[in-house]
């Protein structure tokens, strides 16, 4: 398996590659936000590591820009903590999101998440799933509403896919977190908020609950009326 390291701390990058190349992967750093883009798109990687703050070019900006034309999971690593800053490196398309400083064995383990989720995912069946006028594509993780296709991020799809695997059933946000970003990150249950509003606008109904319901002080769910 090859990791790209794009972390400009030449000390910390350094000593992720040497952890990870111990853990048998085959690792490669690069210490600015160009090298790293151009090293990201002009080579195949099975997982990035990718610094939020970077010179030349911001972790974002190579985020968006490897995610448009690539799947590539993405582990953003910086210092900065804050909610909207997690928000805004998981809704470039991160997978997941480390904040510094971090044990080395906590880093792996998150590695091994994305390595189990995506061969999970890779090992269904091809299909699509159905509610109301909603198809779920599974291979292209697209969504179709109608006769009009919708873009998701992956946060977004797996957000999606979680609640359209589970009609009728009240799902907390504690249970979503756990699913779609795994409970030991980090992350606070009101990123659930800011995903299903993100995707209440990108369904552009009048009514914003008539896909996804809010259940007050508990989550959501997708019921089905029939």
């Amino acid at each position: 398996m090859r990791i790209l390291v794009i972390e400009d701390e030449e000390g910390l990058s350094d000593f992720i590659t040497l952890e990870l190349k111990h853990e048998g992967y085959e690792a490669r750093p690069v210490y600015d936000g160009r090298e790293g883009l151009e090293a990201a798109l002009g080579e195949e990687w099975d997982i990035i590591l990718l610094d939020l703050m970077l010179p030349k070019l911001n972790g974002i900006e190579i985020c968006r820009r490897v995610k448009a034309v690539k799947d590539t999971p993405i582990i953003m690593i910086t210092a900065r903590d804050s909610v909207m800053d997690r928000v805004t490196g998981l809704d470039s398309g991160a997978d997941d999101y480390i904040p510094k400083p971090f044990a080395i064995e906590e880093l792996l383990a998150r590695i091994r998440v994305i390595v189990r989720r995506n061969e999970k995912l890779s090992s269904q069946p091809s299909m699509f799933l159905v509610f109301k006028d909603l198809e779920l594509h599974i291979d292209s993780r697209m969504l179709k509403k109608g006769d009009r296709w919708i873009e998701l991020t992956k946060k977004e799809y797996e957000l999606l896919f979680i609640l359209m695997k589970n009609i009728n059933r009240v799902l907390t946000r504690e249970m979503l977190v756990e699913q779609v970003w795994d409970y030991d990150v980090g992350i606070e249950t009101n990123v659930v908020d800011v995903y299903i509003r993100h995707l209440r606008n990108k369904l552009e109904t009048a009514d914003k609950e008539e896909y996804i319901q809010t259940i007050r002080g508990i989550g959501y769910i997708m019921r089905d009326e029939k």
